[in-house]
């Protein structure tokens, strides 16, 4: 029975483990948003919009809605809630998901870095 025991909590140890990777590192993805968004995009305190919108509070919220940037026409029309799936999705090829967007972004192919700027995003909490 002991046995049974410890080779359940292994199993389950793996399991979690795994859906913690799944999620993403925040800290790496905190590394690429500086290299790969920060040009455009802020996020954090101080953050508003600039050429891009800022991102504190972006999973959940509505596209097209911050008052601080001017978005497409394409973008507040577009019906869509930024959901990590559909975050993920945008993440990965802007156009498929928002056709007319303005934002100008090949995708990012890598799903570990989509997940790790995940992580990073949902750090940030609307202010």
């Amino acid at each position: 029975m002991k046995h049974v025991v410890l080779l359940t909590f292994a199993l389950m140890s793996g399991f979690v483990s795994a859906q913690a990777m799944a999620a993403g590192d925040a800290e790496a993805g905190g590394k690429l948003f500086s290299k790969t968004c920060g040009g455009c995009h802020s996020i954090g305190e101080n953050a508003r919009g600039g050429f891009g919108p800022e991102l504190n509070g972006i999973i959940g919220r509505p596209a097209g809605t911050t008052t601080d940037y001017q978005y497409s026409d394409a973008m507040k029309n577009s019906g869509v809630v930024w959901t990590r799936d559909k975050l993920a999705a945008y993440i990965e090829a802007p156009k498929k998901v928002v056709s007319g967007t303005r934002m100008i972004f090949w995708g990012i192919s890598d799903q570990e870095k989509i997940d790790n700027l995940l992580a990073y995003l949902a750090t940030f909490p609307a202010q």
